[in-house]
């Protein structure tokens, strides 16, 4: 549970008053969503990541995180309701799978379930694994349902997590969303200052899920960083 009290608002404020949310650029474009991910939770005591869009209103954020691998990740909108829980998937293999639910997804609502309410995996996000080249710029597939055995994926992750520089691509190449860099423009408007690795840019199609973007997002974080 959400205790709102113990939200850190300064932080918000601070979000808010980086750059004005997102870069509104691409959202005059017509086709896509620009969101600032700030890889800092609204509370006190917890890690996590608070996103908000370009008018400066939070849309998303991650108050159960920690640093490096956890089991499960819940994804709420700015109310603090949940969207979207990512789950390990427990294989003895090599190759790291997530399965992404909708709402509260977690193995220990699950439990409390029967099991005609259980619910089912919307995705399964696979790390790509390429033994053979260290050079491949593939990062991971998503695919439907729960399994990641097909062979067919539904979208491919391509780039640098670690540069915060990738794109999610459809089976036909087209890009859905980008993780981009952060940028803002010094005095004078000359060249532009990064903010690091911490804030940056996550650009959505209008046809895509933001959710699932985000969660991308999540995924690759734990995956790669």
């Amino acid at each position: 549970m959400i205790v709102l009290s113990r939200c850190h608002t300064s932080k918000a404020v601070e979000v808010r008053n980086m750059d004005g949310g997102g870069d509104g650029k691409y959202e005059r474009e017509g086709v896509c969503k620009s969101l600032t991910v700030w890889r800092k939770s609204l509370l006190f005591s917890c890690n996590g990541f608070t996103v908000i869009d370009s008018d400066g209103k939070l849309v998303f954020r991650v108050d159960n995180y920690m640093d490096g691998h956890r089991e499960e990740i819940l994804l709420m909108d700015g109310s603090g309701n949940p969207l979207l829980t990512m789950r390990r998937k427990k294989l003895m293999t090599f190759v790291e799978n997530w399965l992404i639910f909708e709402g509260e997804g977690s193995e220990e609502v699950c439990r409390s379930r029967s099991a005609k309410k259980k619910p089912t995996p919307i995705f399964c996000v696979r790390k790509h694994m390429n033994l053979l080249s260290s050079n491949s710029s593939v990062l991971a597939h998503v695919f439907t349902g729960s399994s990641s055995s097909n062979t067919r994926f539904l979208y491919v992750i391509e780039g640098s997590y670690c540069q915060r520089s990738c794109q999610v691509l459809d089976e036909s190449r087209k890009v859905m969303a980008e993780i981009k860099r952060k940028e803002a423009m010094s005095q004078g408007g000359r060249g532009g200052i990064s903010f690091g690795v911490d804030v940056f840019l996550l650009i959505v199609r209008s046809d895509f899920n933001p959710g699932l973007a985000m969660s991308l997002v999540l995924l690759l974080d734990q995956m790669f960083s």
